[in-house]
């Protein structure tokens, strides 16, 4: 017998009921009152249906004393009723005589009805609580799941921005390996085959294959600058991403052939280094879709800061992305190599990326938080930008 009874109406417990149970006093006190309510009525109707109707009024008081109060209270209300029937509604107020045979079997009739109330409440009641103890058990299992599931979720995230430091690092070192150590020996190169060209010009054949061996070897050092550059440009580390943006964007229009509107402010300045290498990776990814899928002639890269963010917009006025493979952005989460490296690049720093698309064309936007902005460095001009940065 518990001190706190579980009451249950339809398997969970209410409101009432949760309050009933927290206080020992006010249990007893609904329980005595209900009896004496059931009493009162049984005394005001006995002129019209006589002393029978106290049966009929204390059975439910008892059961409610059983259903919300517990079973203590419960047999608190038994007595009061088996009390107040002999000495009350029965039998004259203060003649204390003993009841008859017939009101003898209607004291035993109640007796075993309330006894049955009673083992029915308190059945119910440990039925409820060993449902909520099963429930209380579940839901700290299902608790220690999540807590495994985020931590691996946080591990997959660690990695992958590993990885892409990683890839990042790789690509920089490779640049700066081609250009210092390849570039340098090509240039020599081609100094030697120039002095050779001079002193044996007068031999015609030889002099043709000197030049075009130096046309080849001219060629070789453009192809060399332009992986090196796309791999990682060096004016995005030197002079930040204003440059760098200027210089590619020359480079993709004269290649490709596609009027590129760069909107960039004189004063946007410098951001972190992994902020402004997401930023380039991403509308360097967006150019090589419109020129490779959108068909358009035409593409309008916007960035602006404010509120401690930076907002990049490409737009182009080609295709579109078919309505099928919206869907499939959408629903099936599993956008193509490009978009999710995009999205996972920014992802990592905290931003986001959107993607609206319709028969006369397509607009990313992205939203990336500035966290920390180093000091503006002096830009560095480029006299002569690769052609082939595209």
């Amino acid at each position: 017998m518990g001190s706190e009874p579980g009451v249950v109406i339809m398997g969970t417990k209410s409101s009432f009921s949760a309050r009933v149970s927290g206080s020992a006093s006010l249990r007893y006190g609904l329980a005595t009152a209900a009896v004496l309510i059931a009493l009162l009525l049984s005394t005001a109707v006995n002129p019209l249906v006589g002393d029978r109707a106290v049966y009929f009024l204390l059975l439910p008081a008892v059961a409610f004393a059983a259903w919300y109060c517990g079973i203590g209270p419960c047999v608190l209300a038994v007595a009061l009723g088996l009390a107040g029937m002999m000495y009350g509604a029965l039998t004259t107020l203060h003649a204390f005589r003993a009841p008859t045979v017939p009101e003898s079997v209607l004291l035993l009739a109640f007796l075993c009805s309330s006894i049955m109330v009673a083992a029915m409440a308190e059945t119910r009641r440990r039925h409820n609580d060993t449902l909520v103890k099963a429930q209380g058990e579940l839901e700290s299992r299902v608790q220690e799941r999540t807590a495994d599931l985020d931590c691996a979720n946080q591990n997959l995230r660690k990695l992958s921005a590993r990885l892409l430091q990683l890839q990042d690092d790789e690509r920089r070192r490779i640049a700066r390996e081609l250009h210092d150590s390849v570039g340098q020996m090509l240039a020599a190169l081609n100094m030697n085959l120039s002095a050779v060209r001079a002193d044996i010009e007068r031999l015609s054949k030889t002099a043709n294959a000197l030049a075009d061996s130096e046309n080849l070897v001219h060629e070789m050092t453009s192809e060399v600058r332009t992986i090196s550059h796309l791999l990682h440009p060096p004016l995005l580390d030197e002079a930040g991403l204003s440059s760098a943006l200027r210089w590619y964007v020359d480079g993709f229009s004269l290649r490709s052939k596609i009027k590129v509107d760069l909107d960039l402010p004189d004063d946007f300045g410098r951001l972190s280094r992994e902020s402004e290498t997401a930023i380039f990776r991403v509308i360097q990814e967006c150019l090589t879709n419109i020129h490779r899928h959108a068909g358009s002639p035409i593409a309008k890269i916007r960035l602006r800061q404010r509120d401690h963010q930076v907002f990049v917009e490409v737009a182009d006025k080609g295709k579109g992305i078919p309505l099928e493979k919206q869907q499939e952005l959408t629903a099936n989460g599993t956008p193509g190599v490009g978009i999710r490296g995009m999205r996972e690049r920014l992802r990592q720093l905290g931003g986001t990326l959107e993607i609206e698309s319709n028969g006369t064309g397509t607009v990313v936007v992205v939203r990336l938080p500035v966290n920390a902005i180093p000091s503006q460095s002096n830009p560095v001009e480029v006299a002569d930008p690769s052609p082939a940065a595209a």
